[in-house]
């Protein structure tokens, strides 16, 4: 079989992507590989969310040519795919001559035709940025693959929301969900596969709804509830959900479903109702904070994480200060944060109020000490406790690797293993552990009570 070199840039959505398309080029004589000098056909699976994407990409196709005139290897075929791909189009191949074939997030299952096309006419270059009218899902086969300990399932795509900073409405399109027996078919085989623990994705994954039952709307709550009752399954989680989409369904769900952890990553953006205005986030602070109260109020103990952008285009020091003060109240488990950097397209780059660089850097760097310092304290609160936590892996520090309820990364003392378990059957089955130290980005404990 031929190699297959595969990059996967930025979201877990696109490395479930990347996972299909391997899938999917098997079929076509494929093999994936891990060494990219070997390779006759390479893609670059990119994302456009992270600040100079396209940037690093053109870096990466220069290595990719420089390594093949370098070492006399015959040139495979490259191919550029994703979100870059989608919101580049022809300047990809005008500015990188040397690339094969262009083709977006939702046209990736053209690839085998594409690729056929470029092996009959080597000069001839590919480009497929559509939004087909048959959705990818129904022409993706799942038979083969990878079973992983806990593994993701793309359920939802695109976006309706046109928050002003954002691409992803123009790179994936609209809200689009899958059909509940879609996902649920593959989840069925993914377990078949060793797969234990089942990550919901999308863009607004809480947006997912199924019409197929003309009596009853699907919403997420009633999705994860379905899953849950598949036996192989011992853990749910979902990611990442919008503020406008939190309905009651699944927030109860978080009490009623045992197997649906208790974690929420739940972006605001910004604590100050003047910059989510500008943003076209469609709510206020204030009813951000009653989704938390009533999240809270269902599962007490939920741990919430959130998504912060800094130094948006007419950020005032008063704006700054609300962010923080949101930060305060809610204390959230975990955050990811950002300076605001210009997305091309979009609204937010056509403002004239842009913050200066180096007050964005003092601002982000005050936010992230003071998430640090919440996320470290929730951690401490974890020292002690005694939880259920789904084994995925061992390290090369024998030590066992795998989740907290909360999301956290829980590294387990080997020796502390009952002599009764051999070592093979941990991999995939839920053990208790007791948490004997916190850091700030996992946690370490002992196996225990497990006889």
């Amino acid at each position: 079989m031929k190699k297959l070199f595969i990059k996967t840039y930025g979201c877990q959505m696109n490395f479930y992507d990347s996972d299909h398309m391997s899938n999917l080029l098997h079929d076509h004589g494929y093999e994936k590989s891990e060494e990219i000098k070997e390779a006759d056909l390479i893609i670059l699976n990119t994302c456009h969310i992270r600040d100079k994407a396209a940037e690093k990409m053109y870096s990466d196709l220069g290595r990719i040519k420089k390594n093949y005139e370098n070492n006399n290897l015959l040139k495979p075929i490259i191919a550029v795919a994703g979100c870059v791909a989608q919101a580049e189009g022809k300047e990809i191949i005008k500015r990188s001559p040397w690339v094969d074939l262009v083709v977006g997030p939702q046209a990736y299952t053209d690839l085998p035709k594409l690729i056929e096309k470029i092996n009959k006419n080597s000069k001839k270059k590919e480009i497929s940025l559509k939004f087909p009218e048959i959705p990818k899902f129904d022409s993706l086969k799942f038979d083969r693959k990878t079973g992983k300990v806990s593994d993701f399932v793309t359920i939802q795509e695109g976006c309706d929301k046109f928050c002003s900073f954002c691409v992803v409405p123009f790179t994936r399109g609209p809200e689009y969900s899958r059909s509940k027996k879609s996902i649920l078919e593959e989840i069925k085989i993914m377990t078949q596969n060793g797969v234990k623990e089942i990550i919901l994705l999308g863009q607004n994954v809480n947006a997912w709804r199924d019409y197929s039952n003309k009596s009853k709307i699907y919403n997420l709550g009633s999705l994860i509830e379905d899953i849950a009752k598949i036996d192989e399954i011992l853990s749910i989680r979902y990611t990442t959900s919008h503020p406008l989409d939190m309905d009651l369904d699944l927030i109860k769900a978080h009490k009623n479903v045992e197997k649906l952890m208790p974690y929420l990553h739940l972006p605001i953006q910004s604590g100050s109702d003047n910059i989510l205005k500008k943003m076209n986030r469609k709510h206020t602070a204030s009813e951000y904070l009653k989704i938390i109260e009533l999240v809270k109020k269902y599962r007490e103990d939920i741990a919430i994480s959130s998504d912060f952008i800094v130094g948006h285009p007419g950020e005032t020091k008063e704006d700054h200060h609300k962010t923080l003060e949101i930060i305060n109240e809610v204390k959230f488990a975990s955050s990811y944060s950002f300076m605001y950097s210009e997305r091309s397209g979009t609204k937010s780059s056509e403002l004239d109020e842009n913050v200066d660089d180096n007050l964005k850097k003092t601002r982000l760097y005050e936010i992230q000490n003071i998430l640090n310092h919440y996320q470290l304290a929730f951690n401490k609160k974890m020292e002690n406790l005694d939880f259920p936590v789904l084994i995925t892996d061992k390290n090369k520090n024998y030590q066992f690797l795998g989740r907290s309820p909360y999301n956290q990364t829980v590294y387990i003392n080997e020796e502390t293993l009952p002599v009764k378990k051999p070592h093979e059957k941990l991999i995939g089955s839920i053990f208790n552990v007791k948490i004997i130290k916190s850091n700030q980005n996992s946690l370490l404990g002992n196996f225990t009570n497990n006889d």
